[in-house]
């Protein structure tokens, strides 16, 4: 399983889920094919599940195996 956190990097240097990949909201249409290359399932994380969601609805677009970790807290006690 891979982690994506959406938040922006100073949120992400602010804790994070270790071993997670930071690619913003924002920057993920310009990182699809790496995502898409990435082992899956994917496990997308934010600060309230909002943009975790958002990222989510784009990704299983393209084909992608991802689900809605929603807080980063609480994908880093729960995987």
């Amino acid at each position: 399983m891979t982690i994506v956190d959406v938040r922006t990097p100073g949120e992400f240097m602010g804790g994070n889920v270790a071993g997670s990949n930071n690619i913003p909201l924002q920057e993920i249409q310009n990182h699809k094919d790496e995502i898409q290359a990435m082992q899956q399932p994917i496990v997308l994380c934010c600060a309230s599940g909002m943009r975790s969601g958002q990222a989510t609805i784009y990704l299983r677009s393209l084909g992608v195996d991802c689900e809605n970790g929603g807080s980063w807290l609480d994908v880093n006690g729960g995987y």
